[in-house]
């Protein structure tokens, strides 16, 4: 009994160590990494969406960047989730019925798609509930990870994010395929009443969340007690007045809202180069995997490089292989004896990989800089300015589209829109010093202090960007 009790005890630890990266796997956890894994999941109606609106809505390129630029809009209030889950808890708790509501919501939206959706501003109201449904339950779960990563040891740093992102690039690796493969057989409204299924499993592991009413806990020693709204304010203001919290929080604007290509790019793959939903599928899938892989370079590899060599790497390299798109738009790459479907893979997996390191740097550090109290709050500002330069990415994208005289048809300018694009994006890179520098970064608490007191936000701060994006 003592040996197999032993036996177990060793197969426990090395499966808390190499799968759930030292963290104790308990019921909330599971609840937790379940959450960002439909997230994942919910990428299965991504070409759906885009076939639905180009094919059955029959929109223009200019009209579809419009379109999610509006849609885009709940990723660019995420504070406001956050201020109302810590300052307005549902009979006395702040994180469990918010989970709850936001599966509801996804899955009521996804319904409406599927069955009651015919016009371009029904749609637009439906894609916004369900982009809602997911920042909501992103805000919450964000929050949750952030308590639990407070209390990592320097050693640790990373890991539950690392594990958090994993779940959801697991997830979207999983409905990759199937999100073209199912558009084969089926109608996109039928892959709309597929995806609705998904958000109730959120409603459901939220009854494993941890929580205590927020009455209970007014002697709790951690005050994990919601803040008043103006204290929350108040720090906030604190926060985004220092120098070192809103130039980082610069740069991460200015370098997500250079101009994109991305609808344009989408109709020229299914019009000009007849991609069919299934081979579009593969391309998720590859970069899923690439996602994954992204997660596991950062966890392994890169922790500790700072964020300016992230980011100036990343953005050149991204650049240089985002011009191999003009040999494809140009069809010289027919010329070369290279077939189109080769190269619409092109930059797709190492700009996953790249993304993701950045990103997951950038989340590191957000979760050791907040401050108890207000962490959905906090956490969710910086992902709300990269959100914000999102929706900007794509304005400037269609505008830019509108100019060219870039339609549904219409490429010959194509190549001059892509070329435009990939400059861009080195435009960033005067402002890298806008960054913390190494020392900075490296910077953390002594042994015994609060791990998130409001003087390290003058480090650097507050915080990341992110977007999972966002599906």
């Amino acid at each position: 009994m003592v040996l197999q009790s032993s036996g177990l005890s060793k197969v426990k630890d090395s499966l808390t160590q190499k799968i759930f990266l030292g963290n104790e796997p308990n019921a909330e956890l599971i609840a937790i990494l379940t959450v960002y894994f439909v997230q994942g999941v919910l990428g299965l109606s991504r070409l759906a969406v885009s076939f639905f609106l180009k094919d059955e809505l029959l929109l223009s390129p200019v009209q579809v960047s419009a379109l999610l630029g509006i849609v885009f809009l709940p990723w660019m209030i995420k504070p406001v989730f956050g201020f109302i889950s810590d300052g307005l808890p549902i009979f006395g708790y702040r994180r469990r019925p918010y989970l709850i509501l936001s599966g509801i919501l996804g899955t009521a939206s996804w319904m409406s798609l599927a069955t009651i959706v015919h016009t371009s501003w029904a749609a637009t109201l439906a894609i916004a509930l369900s982009s809602l449904s997911v920042a909501m339950s992103d805000v919450i779960v964000d929050s949750l990870v952030v308590e639990r990563a407070r209390g990592e040891s320097q050693a640790k740093a990373g890991s539950l994010q690392s594990l958090c992102w994993g779940a959801s690039a697991i997830g979207g690796l999983i409905t990759a395929y199937f999100s073209g493969l199912l558009l084969q057989y089926f109608t996109t409204r039928t892959v709309f009443g597929i995806t609705a299924f998904f958000p109730l499993i959120i409603s459901g592991v939220a009854w494993l969340i941890a929580e205590s009413p927020v009455s209970k806990d007014v002697e709790d020693s951690n005050h994990t007690n919601p803040l008043p709204i103006r204290h929350q304010l108040g720090q906030l203001r604190q926060a985004i007045t220092q120098k070192t919290i809103w130039l980082p929080t610069a740069f991460i604007f200015v370098w997500q809202a250079t101009p994109s290509a991305d609808s344009a790019f989408f109709y020229f793959s299914t019009n000009e180069l007849h991609f069919e939903p299934e081979f579009l599928g593969r391309v998720h899938l590859v970069t899923s995997f690439a996602s994954l892989a992204g997660v596991w370079i950062f966890q392994r590899f890169l922790k500790s490089i700072p964020f300016r060599v992230i980011f100036a790497w990343s953005t050149v390299l991204s650049s240089i292989l985002g011009m191999t798109m003009l040999l494809l738009v140009t069809h010289t790459n027919r010329l070369l004896g290279i077939d189109d479907h080769w190269f619409s893979l092109g930059d797709s997996v190492v700009l996953s990989v790249m993304g993701q390191i950045a990103f997951m740097q950038v989340m590191v550090l957000a979760a050791r800089l907040c401050p108890s109290g207000v962490e959905a709050t906090l956490f969710a500002l910086l992902m709300s300015v990269f959100n914000s330069a999102g929706a900007v990415s794509r304005a400037f994208g269609a505008l830019i589209t509108y100019w060219l005289g870039i339609t549904s048809t219409n490429f010959e300018s194509l190549w001059l829109l892509v070329l435009i694009t990939n400059l861009s994006t080195l435009l960033p890179l005067p402002f890298i010093n806008w960054l913390p520098a190494a020392q900075e970064q490296a910077e953390t608490p002594k042994d015994g202090e609060e791990a998130f007191l409001p003087d390290l936000m003058s480090e650097l701060v507050l915080r990341e960007p992110e977007s999972k994006i966002v599906e």
